[in-house]
């Protein structure tokens, strides 16, 4: 195997992300088992999700999206260092196949992305969250489908509103395919960064509005 330089650190190693950096990223922390949110330890679901459940029913997360770790998802969107996208799918089973108590709810029987609208998908020449779920889905035995969920308009930047204002910008913003039959199905979600959830959130409704019996999010990295 040709060496690599580490993501993150700029070691020269045999993986995407060096051992150290890959240990700061992955250490375990107290999470809502629903939205990822920190949280006290000991507790299964943060009171925001007690008070107002979510669509979607779990969530896996690798860390917080904060410096320097945020460079994963950066220099995978932006830079298209489209191998970490394998490293980050590998980890998320790991994590996914930690966390799973005995006898809970069977792996998802299919994998999607959160879909690119065109216009940014022509710009960028790729889905991140695709790239991420297709290595995934065949790490956990699951179909993959990159077109399960379409885009339906192009909304404006997330980052500059808040939850609410979020919630209405996404409105419609998502469809099933056509001829789509997911009745029954424990859905996964993937993604490169969930913030507020929004997005994902409103993806899960939509997946639930046409059957899903469950929707479990992957995810890389969480806003803190």
């Amino acid at each position: 195997m040709l060496p690599s330089a580490c993501a993150l650190c700029g070691e020269v190693q045999e993986d995407a992300v060096c051992a150290g950096c890959a240990g700061e990223l992955l250490a375990p922390v107290p999470r809502c088992a629903c939205c990822a949110r920190p949280a006290a330890r000991g507790t299964s679901r943060c009171n925001h999700c007690r008070l107002e459940p979510p669509a979607f029913d779990a969530a896996v997360v690798l860390g917080d999206y904060a410096s320097p770790q945020d460079g994963l998802v950066l220099a995978l969107k932006f830079g298209g260092a489209l191998p970490l996208a394998d490293w980050l799918a590998t980890e998320l089973a790991r994590r996914w196949q930690a966390a799973r108590p005995p006898a809970s709810t069977a792996r998802p029987a299919l994998l999607a992305p959160v879909p690119l609208s065109a216009q940014r998908l022509a710009v960028r020449g790729f889905n991140q969250s695709w790239e991420i779920a297709r290595p995934l889905a065949r790490l956990l035995g699951a179909r993959a489908s990159p077109t399960l969920l379409a885009r339906l308009r192009d909304t404006p930047a997330q980052a500059s509103l808040d939850l609410s204002a979020r919630q209405a910008n996404l409105q419609g913003a998502f469809g099933l395919a056509p001829g789509s039959d997911i009745t029954g199905l424990h859905v996964g979600l993937v993604d490169d960064v969930m913030t507020s959830g929004a997005t994902l959130g409103e993806a899960a409704r939509i997946l639930k509005a046409h059957g899903a019996a469950r929707v479990t999010l992957f995810v890389a990295l969480r806003t803190p």
